[in-house]
C-alpha cells in the first residue's frame, strides 16, 4: 500500500508546530517578518533557476520551498491576529475573479463565458481591461495614503534593480512617455555611453558610475521594446559566460597550463573556441504575451 499523500492542511499544521514556543524548532520560533524576506527572495530565484535549467525533477521541491514562505508569513499574521492563510487564498481568488471578467462574467467562480473561445478573445482588450482594473486598485489605495497617486505606485522597491527599472519604464510607457521605436532607444544608449566615456576622460569616476546607471536603464528599455525580461536576459548571459569560461579552464587543464599563467592571448584563443562550440539561441516561432 502506498503512503498517503500530505495535503495543505498538513503543511499548515506543520508550520504551527514549528512555531510553537514549547514544542517547536528554536530556529523557526526565532524568525520574524524581516528575517524571512531574504529567504523568500532566494527561493523565488531558485524556482526561476530550476525552470530555466529545465530541471523538472527539482521543481516540485523548489516550488514547495517558495510556498513555505507564504505559509510562514500567514503564520506570523495569524499569531498577531491580522489574517491567516485562508484569508490569503480568499483575497487572491476574489482579486483574480475581479480582474478576469472576460472569463468569469458574473464575477463568480461558477460563471463562464459562453460562445467565444479563448483564442477569439481580443488580447488587447484583455490587456486594456487588466490595466484599467489595476489602475482602479491603485487609486483606491491612494485614497488611503497621503501622497498623490502615481502610475508608478506599487512597483516594489525591493525588486532587483533591473526588474524594477523594467517595470518603472513600462508604467511610464503606458501613458505615452516612451520612444516611438527601438531606434530611439538605441540612440539613447549611444548618448548615455558617450556620457560615460566623457566622464571617464575627465577623470570623474563618481559621475561615470552615475552615467553607467543611466546606461543600464536605457538598455533595460531596449529589452522592454523587444518584449524581453532584462533579468532573464542577464541570467542567460551569466550562464553563457560561466559555460564558456569553464570550457577555457578545462582546455588549460588539458594543456597543463595554470590559469594564472596562461596570458590573455591564450585565454582569448580558448574563449573564441568556446564561442564557436556554443549552441546559438534559436529564434522562437512566435512571441509570447507577458502578464502586465
Amino acid at each position: 500500500m502506498s503512503e498517503s499523500r500530505h495535503d495543505l492542511d498538513d503543511l499548515l499544521a506543520l508550520m504551527a508546530v514549528l512555531r510553537d514556543p514549547e514544542q517547536g524548532c528554536p530556529w523557526d520560533v526565532n524568525q520574524d517578518w524581516d528575517s524571512i524576506v531574504p529567504h523568500t527572495l532566494e527561493e523565488a530565484y531558485e524556482v526561476a533557476d530550476a525552470i530555466e535549467r529545465r530541471a523538472w525533477s527539482e521543481l516540485p521541491g523548489e516550488l514547495g520551498d517558495l510556498l513555505f514562505q507564504v505559509i510562514y508569513y500567514s503564520q506570523f499574521a495569524a499569531e498577531e491576529g491580522r489574517f491567516d492563510f485562508h484569508d490569503v487564498v480568499h483575497t487572491l481568488t476574489a482579486k483574480m475573479l475581479y480582474r478576469h471578467p472576460h472569463v468569469f462574467p458574473d464575477g463568480t467562480l461558477a460563471s463562464r463565458r459562453q460562445g467565444v473561445s479563448a483564442a477569439e478573445v481580443k488580447a488587447q482588450q484583455v490587456h486594456s481591461r487588466w490595466e484599467s482594473l489595476k489602475a482602479e486598485e491603485r487609486a483606491e489605495r491612494a485614497g488611503r495614503e497621503p501622497d498623490a497617486p502615481s502610475v508608478l505606485d506599487d512597483v516594489p522597491r525591493t525588486l532587483p534593480a533591473l526588474s524594477r527599472a523594467a517595470k518603472l519604464s513600462k508604467r511610464a510607457a503606458r501613458v505615452g512617455f516612451d520612444w516611438p521605436d527601438a531606434c530611439g532607444v538605441l540612440a539613447k544608449i549611444r548618448e548615455e555611453l558617450d556620457e560615460v566615456e566623457q566622464a571617464l576622460a575627465e577623470g570623474k569616476r563618481v559621475h561615470a558610475a552615475e552615467e553607467v546607471g543611466d546606461l543600464l536603464f536605457a538598455v533595460t528599455n531596449l529589452a522592454r521594446t523587444l518584449k524581453a525580461d532584462p533579468e532573464q536576459c542577464l541570467r542567460a548571459t551569466n550562464a553563457k559566460f560561466e559555460r564558456r569560461f569553464r570550457y577555457v579552464e578545462a582546455a588549460l587543464v588539458t594543456e597543463g597550463v595554470p590559469l594564472s599563467e596562461a596570458g590573455l592571448a591564450t585565454l582569448e584563443r580558448h574563449w573564441q573556441a568556446a564561442k564557436h562550440l556554443d549552441t546559438p539561441v534559436q529564434e522562437p516561432s512566435q512571441e509570447g504575451e507577458s502578464r502586465p
